[in-house]
């Protein structure tokens, strides 16, 4: 069933898993956007209808394998990485068995990904932190997270949110894209524009934000040729790039799939 662009849903909201507020940054006042509030609210509003539960595309069992997952996502591709460490994590999903199989062979499960090289000396390292300074334990903290080797603030913000429920907001190459080529928080670095959505967004659709930026450009504003047809948003958008001003239709996305296909 299809639903009405005009309206502004009162039960819109998505149910949050820990409080927004810590993520917000205090002293900072709101920066100006092309977007009034409400026309925030709406575009946040039509992606919770479109994906009521989005989630990420890792592949992972616990917020080590998470963490791990995530590290080797860089400059690779979700689908990459998942083909990658399926058979990793059946044999080493805690850091002492990440250890146990050492480097040489964490690079043989993962030679398909770009850097394999690098990376697996990076899960080896960052497996040896989590046991000498964390007890084995995913530390909680951005703060904590960082310091692992390979990890940076991006890897830490998906942690935080996947594995913890925290709202945070993890600018990927995706949600830089839509960020700039929407006019939507537009900055020169992934910090930037972090920074800007993070302040802009409603607090009640803050939460699952990232996944829906992160979903909608992978598979609708799509880097090279965004499908402005399909766009649930295509009249609320901005972006001197469209092609189009009339919404697709507002309906909810098959749920998503995960694993290997048949």
């Amino acid at each position: 069933m299809a639903h009405d662009y005009r309206s502004i849903m009162e039960n819109g909201k998505i149910k949050k898993t820990a409080s927004i507020a810590p993520q917000r940054r205090k002293a900072a006042a709101r920066p100006k956007s092309l977007y009034s509030h409400d026309e925030l609210s709406e575009i946040f509003r039509r992606f919770s209808i479109q994906r009521p539960e989005p989630k990420g595309e890792l592949e992972h069992v616990n917020p080590f394998t998470l963490v791990v997952a995530v590290a080797l996502s860089a400059q690779a591709t979700d689908a990459g990485v998942n083909k990658a460490t399926r058979a990793l994590f059946k044999v080493a999903d805690t850091p002492e068995k990440m250890l146990a199989l050492g480097e040489e062979k964490v690079r043989d499960y993962i030679r398909t990904i770009g850097l394999y090289r690098n990376k697996a000396k990076n899960v080896i390292a960052l497996s040896q932190m989590l046991v000498e300074r964390f007890g084995s334990e995913v530390p909680r903290t951005r703060e904590e997270l960082i310091l692992l080797p390979g990890v940076g603030r991006k890897t830490a913000n998906v942690v935080l949110s996947m594995a913890f429920g925290q709202a945070t907001m993890a600018v990927d190459t995706h949600i830089f894209r839509i960020a700039n080529r929407l006019l939507l928080a537009p900055g020169k670095t992934p910090d930037e524009v972090e920074d800007r959505l993070i302040r802009i967004i409603p607090d009640e659709y803050l939460y699952h934000a990232h996944h829906w930026l992160i979903l909608h450009g992978r598979y609708c504003c799509k880097a090279r040729k965004p499908e402005c047809e399909r766009c649930v948003i295509a009249d609320l958008c901005k972006s001197p790039e469209k092609t189009c001003d009339v919404p697709a239709p507002l309906v909810e996305l098959p749920p998503q799939l995960f694993g290997p296909t048949p």
